[in-house]
């Protein structure tokens, strides 16, 4: 592993403050074209398999980094007001006003944004992303406890890896997979782990969710499907209380929560999330075949690591790779609670401002290693959150009070699942975008055309 602090790692620039600026109509639109709407058209709450493969044709995430480079050029860094009608809306183009925006919320920046309450509303009303600022406090205290931020081994550790063991050694052993057998055996182990065996084979429930999230992407311009979603969160609360031993419903039912929680409502987030988890898995195993020293060095740690409970740091920084190169959250959103200063200029209240991830995390104009894969920036344990030296340019699990609460479950769910598929044998990929080591590796990258097999 390269030392920490080396040049891989860069720091926010100076904390200059700068003015906040506008755009005229005719860039407003180019941004809209090239950095927005892309985004949008993907699916944020559920991605659209055509849309990801003409991401990857046209790799339009290089085309938003470059939009938006083109406008801090042109600007400065301060946010970048757009011109949109009854909306004020603000492009974030610096470290620096994304680490206050992150790091100053719920107020005066909310993660509950109108955009976002709008489209969770569809799946999760009472879920603490869109929660009010009266309800969010309790809701997250116990996200917190029940995902148990800042522990790298869950307590249900030895369950999860005996879960990914049993779902997806199978992929291993048949000797080839691409995503249409990897989703379906991923999402098995997310159902046990999450709500039990006996909902392992539950594909209603998964696929009930997935009509919910499909009108999420909608937002404000679907009708929510009340009944549905009623189903959905009753069926969730069953499995809630069956508390199954070694899943996560069991360590929600053993946790004192006031009735204003609505546990079902948080545990459907945490499906919502998983889905993200298993894309940026299947991604990682071509940082894997595509980087032999990297593998190598990993199939060493996999080998030493305890076989109840292994702590994977090589496969955790694999992963947080795999979500800084090809964000699975697209946009990070915040929304001012009151008018805000930046250097002299007033952005009203009720400003949504975008955090785009792909320029946050892929802005070779002041990073080196932007487009390289660089494990290294993740093995800084010291560093706030746990997450790397440069938080406020790259946060795949978002950073501050709203940073992700089941990030630590997460990385060891998908470094265990790494280890399974690896164990004693070479990855190699056979099918979609290649990324080599020694290239630029691209920004845009389909999941559902990677296939790969073990030797």
């Amino acid at each position: 592993m390269t030392a920490l602090h080396d040049r891989a790692v860069q720091h926010p620039a100076p904390a200059v403050p700068a003015p906040a600026s506008r755009a005229g109509v005719g860039e407003t639109l180019r941004l809209a074209g090239t950095a927005l709407a892309p985004m949008l058209a993907r699916g944020i709450i559920l991605r659209r398999p055509p849309l990801v493969r003409l991401a990857d044709r046209l790799q339009l995430d290089d085309r938003a980094v470059r939009a938006l480079q083109a406008s801090r050029r042109r600007h400065g860094d301060g946010p970048l007001l757009l011109r949109v009608p009854g909306r004020s809306l603000a492009l974030v183009l610096s470290a620096r006003d994304a680490g206050r925006l992150l790091a100053e919320g719920p107020t005066p920046f909310s993660p509950a944004t109108r955009e976002k309450r709008a489209a969770l509303q569809h799946f999760q009303p009472r879920g603490v992303l869109i929660s009010p600022p009266e309800e969010r406090p309790a809701r997250r205290a116990w996200n917190e406890t029940a995902l148990q931020v800042d522990v790298p081994l869950h307590a249900q550790a030895a369950s999860v890896a005996q879960i990914a063991a049993q779902e997806l050694s199978g992929l291993r052993t048949a000797g080839r997979w691409d995503w249409d057998t990897f989703a379906p055996a991923w999402w098995r182990a997310v159902r046990r782990l999450t709500l039990g065996d006996a909902a392992r084979d539950d594909e209603a429930l998964t696929d009930l969710l997935g009509r919910l999230r499909s009108r999420a992407n909608w937002a404000f311009l679907r009708r929510t499907d009340g009944p549905a979603r009623a189903e959905l969160l009753r069926r969730i609360e069953a499995y809630v209380q069956a508390a199954e031993p070694g899943s996560l419903a069991a360590t929600v039912a053993a946790l004192p929560a006031d009735p204003d929680v609505h546990v079902a409502d948080q545990v459907a987030h945490w499906l919502f999330a998983w889905d993200a988890a298993g894309i940026a898995t299947h991604r990682s195993l071509a940082l894997l075949a595509g980087h032999p020293a990297h593998a190598a060095a990993v199939a060493e740690e996999v080998d030493r690591a305890d076989a109840v409970a292994p702590d994977l740091p090589l496969l955790r920084a694999t992963v947080l790779e795999s979500v800084r190169l090809w964000p699975t959250t697209l946009a990070v959103l915040r929304e001012s609670t009151q008018d805000t200063d930046w250097a002299g200029s007033t952005v009203p209240a009720g400003t949504t401002f975008v955090i785009a991830s792909s320029l946050a995390h892929r802005d070779d104009e002041l990073l080196d290693d932007a487009d390289r894969f660089a494990p290294q920036l993740w093995a800084d344990d010291a560093a706030p959150g746990g997450t790397s030296a440069s938080l406020w340019s790259m946060v795949p699990f978002s950073a501050g009070p709203a940073r992700c609460p089941g990030r630590d479950l997460v990385l060891y769910t998908t470094g265990v699942a790494l280890s399974v598929l690896t164990a004693g044998h070479r990855v190699e990929q056979v099918a979609g975008r290649r990324v080599v080591e020694g290239t630029a590796l691209p920004r845009s990258l389909d999941h559902t055309a990677l296939a790969y097999r073990v030797s």
